[in-house]
């Protein structure tokens, strides 16, 4: 069976997020997931390929994106994509229309398909431990009507993740596989350390490996809706009809997480958990967290030609600087971002208002800064 599995394994990758609250570095023309130079040598679209070709092979690595320029930027950077397996989407319509689409161009494929699902703005380390986790969860998949998610064990008692609490063991002979019984939206801090004490809960990372059937029938019986849609999708590809079929599904699709449209329902959904790092590197203060500090508590990096720094008596701040001089002077637990035009100015806790700033300049149609 796990050499059968493999021959069925596919990967979909989702580049679908904007990246707004690590404005001004993510914007629309160059979103988290294709920025140089952000975490590591490689973008994270970039890490996210490598990871996904660890497991499968380029022609079965599918990609779901929600702009053409994406789909250009995508194969220029890498030879080794299929312009055929891009899918690009004529809007955004979130998580759950994204990744059934995705569904439905692997199925049309392989009917046999296991699907791992992947974010393209992720950070992962531990790449070996987690391949074990993604074959242990595809195996799973492949053995029944399953849809199977990959849980963190929690480190600490994280107040900005959704948990997932499981119930019991489920029969493996390969590795610890979990039933779910309920998922649990961001907790408070005394719910998180709860979570923690009892042992049975998991962060979501939001990672699902499932097979292309299980998941259509996830769909028809959660969201019937989304399904009538999806399956249209799927018997129109390849048709002379099938851009027109495929644009006016999106048109009458309603925007949903996947999460909301079907997990948090299921009564089939097991949990693998796991114990690789993991970011999904959210804000400007994760970032921060994430990154190596020097003496004084500060990450400074530069990402263009003219980027530098002089600072006095400045304390545990991220200084990200583009093309000047940034000078700071008694200051500290700030995040400054510096490009050629937009400078922003944040304190480390406020990180997740950035948004804030996006939606108004949305508002004010002040394109030119998105």
């Amino acid at each position: 069976m796990a050499e059968t599995y493999k021959e069925h394994l596919y990967a979909l990758i989702v580049c679908g997020g904007a990246g707004t609250r690590l404005w001004p570095r993510s914007r629309k023309s160059t979103p988290k997931q294709f920025l140089p130079k952000f975490y590591g040598e490689k973008t994270l679209f970039g890490q996210t390929l490598d990871r996904a070709k660890l497991l499968s092979t380029p022609d079965h690595i599918y990609f779901i994106v929600t702009s053409d320029d994406y789909a250009k930027q995508m194969v220029q950077m890498h030879s080794e994509i299929l312009p055929q397996n891009i899918i690009v989407e004529p809007f955004g319509r979130n998580t759950a229309m994204a990744v059934g689409v995705g569904a439905a161009y692997i199925r049309k494929a392989d009917f046999e398909a296991v699907i791992m699902n992947f974010w393209s703005d992720a950070v992962i380390v531990e790449n070996d431990l987690f391949c074990q986790s993604l074959n242990l969860a595809a195996e799973t998949a492949f053995g029944g009507d399953w849809l199977v998610t990959v849980g963190l064990k929690p480190a600490f008692p994280h107040t900005g993740l959704g948990y997932i609490e499981t119930k019991g063991k489920f029969g493996s002979k390969n590795g610890e596989v979990l039933r779910v019984n309920s998922f649990k939206e961001k907790p408070n801090l005394a719910t998180a350390r709860e979570f923690l004490s009892q042992g049975n809960y998991f962060w979501n990372t939001g990672i699902y490996v499932w097979s292309a059937v299980s998941i259509f029938n996830a769909f028809s019986k959660h969201s019937p809706a989304l399904y009538q849609l999806l399956e249209k999708i799927f018997n129109s590809i390849g048709t002379p009809e099938g851009k027109e079929i495929f644009l006016k599904a999106y048109e009458g699709a309603e925007s949903l997480p996947i999460d909301t449209a079907v997990s948090e329902k299921a009564d089939n959904l097991l949990l693998v958990p796991a114990s690789f790092g993991w970011s999904d590197i959210g804000d400007w203060k994760i970032t921060y967290e994430l990154k190596d500090k020097d003496v004084n508590g500060n990450v400074v990096e530069f990402f263009g030609e003219g980027g530098a720094h002089l600072g006095f008596e400045t304390k545990n701040c991220l200084v990200e600087a583009q093309s000047r001089l940034v000078a700071t002077v008694g200051v500290s637990d700030l995040i400054i971002v510096e490009m050629k035009d937009v400078v922003l100015v944040c304190g480390r806790e406020k990180a997740q208002d950035v948004k804030n700033i996006v939606n108004t300049l949305k508002e004010q149609k002040k394109d030119q800064y998105l």
